[in-house]
């Protein structure tokens, strides 16, 4: 059953069930994993990314209703993050010990796609404006280091190939938290730089799908890889580009959008036994199934695609969107905070530890549904930087 106050359940069970699960007493750094069991997982590696997740999670909860315990537990993330994650120069480690001690010494463009993210909610919640100098050293790097002659960014600092659409579209999501964090439209036409590789060179225009994998020059990698179409990322696009619409009052990036979703619905969409609509985690260009599984993470993308076509005056979005926090509820997320990540292609959860990183995907797709079924407003011309 999905909960009457979606914000309350986030701020009153769900955050409070993993600031005592994630934030481990005496031991720096986030847990990662949870067993299949419900106990910690016992591996001494921190990551970039989760820790990055994990300060947008509590300093987004933090927003939603004030609260020291996610404030110290953003703050113990931020902690750690810039003294062990970090290295020089706008470089993060991909994966420490608790010790700092590097597991990992690679800098990972999806990785830091997520440290302007944290950065950017985590100035929000504190005030710290300090912070945002991390950020410009992040950002400076990537310019000097990762930056592509044919478009957008490498991978990483050690050349890995192929090239992905997912890291790009995340900056998407950093840029637009820190251009509303700081009013800096700086920020907006980084974002407009990413929106504009994906208009000119990921979409595939003949399906209006979206690849995943690339070469160097963002042509698609050879083979199955360079087939595959994940329904969520198409679904997260929808969200991100109805979003930088509303920031930047473009509205040329609608049409993208409307393709994405139409393809997202016609192709990655399938039925529970029990009638409970499903993303599915991998389809073809035609539309035929690589995967009939169904993982947590492109549900929410569900939900916060349905969020905002309702918020842009799309009605028929409100039946799929309470039908998809339906499916949600229902089949993988308990009422204490616990939940499932993938589902079978018959409806059955299939077994595996938690990554604790998809805590992240959760808190912002219920707090953008509660934030758009509290509203019901169609968008309009509210200036560049809407209050929202």
């Amino acid at each position: 059953m999905v909960p009457a106050d979606l914000r309350g359940w986030i701020v009153q069970t769900l955050v409070p069930h993993w600031i005592e699960r994630a934030v481990e007493p005496g031991r720096p750094g986030y847990l990662e994993y949870v067993t299949a069991d419900g106990r910690p997982d016992g591996r001494d590696v921190k990551t970039t990314l989760v820790t990055a997740r994990l300060i947008y999670v509590f300093s987004h909860a933090h927003m939603l209703a004030p609260s020291n315990a996610c404030l110290d537990a953003a703050r113990d993330g931020m902690e750690f993050l810039l003294a062990h994650c970090r290295g020089q120069d706008g470089t993060f480690r991909h994966s420490v010990r608790s010790d700092g001690s590097p597991v990992d010494g690679r800098t990972d463009l999806y990785d830091l796609a997520f440290v302007l993210f944290g950065i950017a909610w985590y100035v929000r919640a504190t005030g710290d404006t300090a912070r945002l100098a991390v950020a410009e050293q992040v950002l400076d790097f990537m310019d000097r280091r990762l930056a592509s002659p044919a478009g957008g960014f490498v991978e990483d600092s050690i050349g890995t190939v192929p090239r992905r659409q997912n890291p790009h579209m995340h900056l998407v999501e950093a840029f637009h938290a820190l251009a509303e964090t700081t009013r800096d439209e700086r920020w907006l036409d980084r974002a407009k730089s990413i929106v504009e590789l994906l208009q000119g060179r990921l979409l595939d225009r003949q399906t209006g799908s979206l690849g995943e994998f690339f070469t160097t020059d963002w042509s698609p990698w050879p083979g199955e890889q360079g087939l595959l179409r994940e329904p969520g990322h198409h679904l997260e696009w929808v969200w991100l580009l109805l979003h930088h619409a509303r920031l930047s009052g473009d509205r040329t990036v609608l049409e993208t959008a409307d393709r994405l979703y139409r393809f997202a619905r016609r192709a990655g969409i399938a039925l529970l036994p029990d009638g409970s609509p499903v993303v599915l985690d991998g389809v073809r260009p035609d539309g035929s199934p690589v995967a009939g599984t169904g993982l947590l993470w492109p549900q929410t993308e569900a939900v916060k695609a349905y969020a905002a076509r309702l918020e842009f005056g799309d009605d028929q979005a409100e039946e799929p969107l309470r039908a998809h926090l339906g499916t949600i509820f229902s089949h993988y997320v308990s009422l204490t905070g616990d939940w499932y990540n993938q589902l079978s292609a018959t409806g059955e959860p299939v077994p595996g530890e938690l990554p604790v990183r998809v805590l992240y995907h959760l808190v912002l797709a219920l707090a953008e549904a509660d934030r758009v079924l509290r509203e019901r407003s169609v968008i309009v011309e509210r200036g560049r930087f809407p209050v929202s």
